[in-house]
């Protein structure tokens, strides 16, 4: 699903909305979010998920390729755990 299909499917939620301000809508959810995770913080979607950063620690990997070590730094990453209700709906 693409932007373009969520906000056709909020104008045809609520009619007389704009494709303009559905955008809008949509875009100020996902700029909330986005700053939420960034700045360290859990999102919990009720029937959805959660969403929370997870920091990873500096270690040791290797060139696939090449065999080669390679020191890889630490970084944050955001972990997505699907509610029950959604993983329900995806296996049955």
């Amino acid at each position: 699903m693409k932007r373009s299909d969520i906000v056709r499917s909020i104008q045809v939620k609520f009619k007389n909305m704009r494709a303009n301000d559905a955008a809008a809508m949509l875009d100020t959810v996902t700029n909330h979010m986005i700053e939420s995770v960034a700045t360290g913080n859990r999102i919990e979607i009720r029937g959805f998920g959660t969403f929370q950063p997870r920091a990873r620690a500096t270690k040791i990997g290797y060139n696939p390729a090449t065999g080669t070590s390679m020191h890889l730094d630490a970084s944050t990453t955001i972990l997505f755990k699907p509610s029950r209700e959604l993983t329900k709906k995806m296996n049955g």
